[in-house]
């Protein structure tokens, strides 16, 4: 890789020589500008106002304009003379824990390559006490005109160096949090940590450019005279103003992510549910406790209704022995008269009526016996 810096990183006495190589690079398609009528590029020539004559770059320099719009010619022999270290020199001057850094101060990446045979011990003795303390350097130097601050830390064997921007530099916030008081439901947090929790992570490897790569694919297929693709939809428009139910949109979108790792949108449809607490299961459960108190209810009606039977009989003595004769038809009666009861149960949600069936058929049976025994 090309180096764009040659100087040394001050380690208190000791002095590393480096090269600084660019970290990063970008894959960013450019666009030249074209005069839409014919086609004809469009350039921009770099004119002196004063004699109209087009100026080369080897004639163009620098210079200050102050407020009056009078310009301080600069020389690069002026910038080079400043009484600063940094000019050479990657100065560090503390070291920190890395949550120290604000992520928003983070600029431009380097990789700091050791220059020459001589620096390979001083490099590796920086790196491994960087990796060691889990520290990371802060440093000053100066790159194309200005110093700048700067963040170095060990990635693999390398030691690489993040532009830093001065703490004046960034912005404070103001204006930009929703105005007025606006207050979370925990209901909606743990809906938010249900979705983030199903997303999980990601390998930044997978991610791709988009973007990118439909736009290339646009320019071939034009380049081959073909017809660029089109979307499939009309484009998602956003938002705006639109009032939102978020638990609604919090569900679902747990309810997607969870089909979407699990590959069957039936079964993350259902996961989905029982997370956010709107399966049918819930209703299910009291329906069948009804149900059983229903089914037993029958049995101690006849309990009461064979005391009722023996006392209601008056005379009847000889009909309690005749109850006593067909003990066996009267439990099948009781069997047969317990799933009526049931039966009745399933069709009418009133337990008022559920007593009322079972007393019926009790005054049924207290009717039966004399004839069998007048018989």
């Amino acid at each position: 890789m090309r180096s764009i810096w040659n100087g040394a990183i001050s380690f208190g006495l000791v002095s590393i020589p480096i090269k600084l190589v660019n970290a990063t690079e970008s894959h960013s398609i450019s666009f030249r500008q074209i005069h839409v009528g014919d086609g004809g590029r469009v350039r921009y020539r770099k004119v002196c106002e004063l004699d109209g004559e087009e100026v080369p770059t080897a004639e163009i320099g620098k210079g200050y304009e102050e407020a009056d719009g009078s310009i301080i010619p600069i020389t690069d022999e002026d910038l080079a003379q400043l009484p600063i270290a940094t000019a050479k020199t990657i100065e560090i001057v503390s070291f920190v824990p890395a949550d120290q850094i604000d992520p928003l101060q983070m600029d431009t990446a380097y990789y700091l390559a050791a220059s020459g045979a001589t620096a390979a011990k001083p490099y590796t003795l920086l790196r491994e006490a960087l990796k060691r303390s889990r520290k990371v350097a802060i440093a000053k130097y100066a790159l194309r005109g200005r110093e700048r601050l700067g963040m170095l830390r060990v990635v693999d064997d390398v030691i690489a160096m993040h532009g830093l921007l001065w703490p004046d530099e960034i912005r404070v916030p103001e204006g930009v949090a929703p105005e007025g008081a606006v207050s979370v439901r925990e209901a909606e947090l743990d809906l938010a940590d249900a979705l983030m929790a199903t997303l999980g992570e990601v390998e930044m490897d997978s991610l791709r450019d988009d973007y990118r790569e439909a736009v290339e694919a646009m320019i071939a297929a034009k380049a081959d005279g073909g017809e660029p693709a089109v979307a499939a939809g009309p484009p998602v428009e956003g938002a705006g103003g639109q009032v939102i139910d978020l638990m609604a949109a919090l569900e679902n979108s747990v309810r997607v992510a969870k089909a979407s790792r699990a590959g069957s949108p039936v079964e993350g449809a259902a996961e989905a549910e029982a997370e956010a607490g709107t399966g049918t299961g819930a209703e299910v459960t009291p329906i069948r406790r009804k149900k059983a108190a229903g089914a037993a209810a029958p049995k101690a009606v006849g309990g009461k209704k064979s005391t009722a039977s023996a006392a209601g009989g008056g005379a009847g003595g000889g009909a309690a022995a005749g109850a006593a004769k067909k003990s066996t038809a009267a439990a099948a009666a009781t069997k047969k008269k317990a799933a009526a009861a049931a039966a009745a149960v399933k069709k009418t949600a009133s337990a008022k009526a559920a007593e009322a069936k079972p007393a019926r058929g009790a005054a049924k049976k207290a009717v039966t016996p004399r004839k069998r025994s007048s018989a």
